[in-house]
């Protein structure tokens, strides 16, 4: 029986994804997310950061590579993994990753003002409901998950 290992976390990408290939040609996809932590203390609202390394394979690594990028935002569901080895002096190394079965990506937003009200323009209810109704048509969200990509089915796309 296998024991329970399992982990979801959320943040932003810190540097663009590394692509790459096995000898035998099968796809990998690494990436290093930052998840941030807000919290109260007596002098104000604190953060705390956690920096983890993602590992992805096969399709769900290609499509990393694909739709990745540094500062974008994702939720990654895997497992944790713990590569060890020793060094040329004889030194035990040890490091903890993740490794996806689900990568889902948040939405990207045109730079343009398309959300915003013009600060001359009456802010009354339907200029606010046209802004609401833009963003969720523009509002796509991918998702990725492994089971869906080896069975081949196309991602699913939820808004």
């Amino acid at each position: 029986m296998n024991n329970l290992n399992s982990i979801l976390v959320e943040g932003n990408m810190v540097r663009e994804p590394v692509y790459r290939t096995t000898p035998k040609g099968t796809p990998v996809c690494n990436f290093r997310l930052a998840s941030n932590r807000f919290y109260i203390q007596d002098s104000g609202v604190e953060k705390e950061v956690s920096f983890f390394d993602i590992e992805t394979w096969t399709k769900l690594a290609e499509a990393c590579n694909s739709l990745g990028r540094k500062g974008r935002g994702v939720r990654v569901v895997g497992r944790l993994k713990e590569d060890r080895w020793t060094d040329n002096e004889g030194k035990h190394h040890s490091r903890i990753k993740i490794i996806a079965d689900h990568v889902e990506f948040r939405p990207e937003f045109k730079k343009d003002t398309a959300y915003e009200t013009d600060a001359n323009a009456e802010s009354d209810g339907e200029d606010i409901a046209a802004a609401i109704r833009q963003y969720h048509e523009d509002a796509k969200h991918v998702e990725y998950h492994e089971s869906q990509v080896m069975a081949n089915v196309p991602a699913s796309v939820m808004f």
